[in-house]
């Protein structure tokens, strides 16, 4: 082989591996490698090297590191105010309240005030709901209220109020609806909403208050009182608190001829001390329905009623669940 051809085919070696380097590069692009960079001086680092990984490499060619990633904000589609927006939707078999606000991402409180809904109870299949974008509900203007003091009640952001209802100015007109993002029902009205409001069993006063006390029969010990005494002559008539079934009636040294009826939702009452019983285990009662009367059997201080409400089991305060 002569020279000239040992040079030709060192040449055809060196381009053939020129152009496995181009693809190569070509296949592993740079933003894959890790980039040394020198260690400012008088760091300390004695001739050692820091090693930055490389996220990325955007469109304008700006590296963007692990460092540079912590700074980056939120989309502004995420941050920015929304004007309200509504889709619509067919109630269907089964549905209610609470699953629906689980499957939109919303309270229940916003789908009850948006559909201006009085009672959950009675949502029917078929119904179209307005389904909104975001969490909120609606405020009507009354005489005398404006932007500012409607914000100021839900603790709101004024220009946020204007820009979700789409005002231009600052004044409302009495008797609108105005949408307040991220505002909640009133507790109690959501409960009436929700049919979890009971009326009073018997008309009269509290005689004695939900929680501890002194013993009425031991003195100097103190118990938790689980109910509350409403005042009462003999033969007062009981009604019951909230329509249900009744699970069980019968005579206890404590409560003595007592009531227990069971509610949707895990309530459950009880009606103690009572004269006579006038409904039966097993018996469906409306609300305000005539169950027993009012008197002084048991461990009794006097003619009253004792009023107990469970929830699932736990009695709660039932001052705060009567309307």
């Amino acid at each position: 082989m002569t020279q000239l051809q040992q040079t030709n085919q060192l040449n055809i070696y060196i381009f053939r591996l020129a152009a496995a380097l181009c693809l190569i590069l070509l296949i592993n692009p740079g933003q894959y490698f890790n980039h040394k960079k020198p260690p400012a001086e008088g760091n300390g680092i004695g001739g050692g090297y820091l090693y930055e990984e490389l996220i990325s490499e955007g469109e304008s060619g700006v590296l963007l590191t692990t460092a540079s990633l912590d700074s980056v904000s939120e989309p502004e589609t995420i941050t920015k105010t929304r004007i309200l927006l509504c889709d619509s939707y067919m109630v269907q078999s089964g549905d209610n309240i609470s699953t629906l606000a689980i499957n939109f991402g919303l309270n229940q409180d916003t789908i009850i005030s948006v559909n201006k809904i009085s009672y959950t109870r009675l949502l029917q299949a078929g119904k179209p709901l307005k389904i909104p974008n975001q969490d909120g509900v609606f405020h009507t203007v009354k005489n005398g209220e404006n932007l500012s003091s409607i914000a100021q009640k839900y603790n709101a952001n004024a220009e946020v109020i204007k820009t979700v209802n789409e005002l231009f100015s600052d004044k409302v007109v009495t008797g609108t609806d105005l949408f307040i993002p991220g505002a909640r029902l009133d507790w109690s009205k959501l409960q009436e909403i929700n049919g979890d409001l009971f009326i009073w069993p018997v008309n009269g006063a509290i005689s004695s208050f939900y929680g501890w006390r002194r013993d009425p029969f031991n003195r100097g010990h103190r118990q938790l009182h689980n109910g509350i005494d409403i005042k009462g002559s003999t033969g007062t008539p009981v009604r019951a608190a909230m329509a249900g079934r009744v699970s069980a009636v019968g005579y206890d040294n404590v409560f003595g001829n007592y009531v227990i009826i069971s509610h949707h939702t895990g309530y459950r009452t009880l009606y103690g001390h009572m004269h006579i019983i006038r409904t039966r285990t097993g018996a469906y009662v409306a609300q305000g329905e005539r169950i027993g009367d009012v008197g002084n059997t048991g461990q009794s201080t006097g003619s009253h009623l004792h009023f107990t409400v469970y929830k699932n089991g736990v009695t709660v305060n039932p001052r705060s669940l009567l309307r």
